[in-house]
């Protein structure tokens, strides 16, 4: 059924006036003359039929009818206000996209988002976590964590973590028949291998890291192959083998007991984690927002990871 309504400038005037008994200080309210006011509430009375107010020497008070009227009438148009300015307000404004490698998101980012959303209740953060990199020009993303060696042209990229790559496994093989003390002790074990074909020339490989430690009489080429690095920490954290991990990678599971570092021996990589913006949407407030945010969160994480 329609709605049968008075004119929308008789409730204002109606309404400030009975929250202020007063026609001159709702006519200040309004920006409009007290006598307009009072022209607008006589208006009003006259479409219900009845007086909302007595009018005295000096002042005005609510008739019983006004003043039944009056809380219903005021949440009705707050309803309003907040109606109009939802109609204004680009909802997508406080959705944040995010892209960011499986891993990373997995093992880093999703612990610690709900800081974010205590700080910026305000924000929606949307997490892609595509195994493809996706073009923040055309791709419907705010925001991305890439891996990588720098350099994006057109993007606005602030360093988050460096990079450094070791042997991990579950700590069943710390202990047992063959225990992990020293690197030779790798040839009792299974050596398991991540398809890292997006990686750069510093990456290790089991070759490059049993070089590097000085070890002979291991066979490097043998053990299961993985294109994804979180099949390669189910299968060691299973206790089934030994795989070289990427310091971000591991942090949560080795803090948490679940892997271990068997040896010091870490190698350095080239590659990065960045956390990247188109330029020109740089300074959003969402995106200024997370970007400060995550960056802070990198900043304490550095101070706080297990490395040896």
């Amino acid at each position: 059924m329609p709605r049968r309504l008075p004119p929308l400038n008789a409730l204002r005037a109606f309404e400030a006036a009975a929250r202020h008994l007063s026609f001159s200080k709702a006519a200040a309210e309004l920006n409009v003359t007290p006598a307009a006011v009072s022209h607008q509430v006589k208006g009003l009375e006259d479409y219900v039929s009845r007086p909302l107010f007595r009018r005295l020497t000096r002042a005005i008070r609510l008739t019983d009818a006004g003043q039944s009227a009056l809380p219903l009438l005021s949440e009705g148009l707050d309803r309003l206000a907040e109606g109009v300015q939802r109609m204004g307000r680009d909802e997508d404004s406080a959705v944040l996209t995010v892209t960011a490698p499986p891993v990373f998101a997995a093992k880093w980012l999703v612990h610690r988002l709900e800081e974010f959303r205590r700080v910026h209740p305000d924000i929606q953060v949307r997490l892609d976590t595509a195994m493809q990199v996706l073009d923040l020009n055309q791709e419907d993303v705010d925001m991305a964590v890439r891996f990588g060696p720098g350099g994006y042209p057109g993007m606005r990229s602030d360093i988050l973590f460096e990079e450094e790559v070791f042997p991990v496994c579950g700590p069943k093989l710390m202990d047992g028949p063959h225990p992990l003390r020293r690197p030779e002790d790798l040839k009792h074990h299974t050596l398991v291998h991540v398809n890292r074909t997006s990686a750069d020339d510093s990456w290790p490989d089991w070759r490059m890291w049993l070089s590097a430690a000085g070890v002979t009489g291991v066979d490097w080429t043998r053990g299961p192959e993985f294109d994804s690095e979180d099949l390669a920490l189910e299968t060691v954290m299973a206790g089934h083998g030994v795989a070289l991990i990427n310091s971000r990678a591991a942090a949560r599971d080795r803090a948490e007991g679940r892997l271990c570092k068997p040896f010091e021996l870490s190698i350095p990589v080239d590659f990065c984690y960045f956390v990247v913006s188109p330029a020109a949407t740089a300074e959003t407030p969402k995106i200024k927002a997370f970007r400060e945010w995550i960056l802070a969160e990198a900043a304490m994480d550095q101070g706080a990871e297990p490395w040896s």
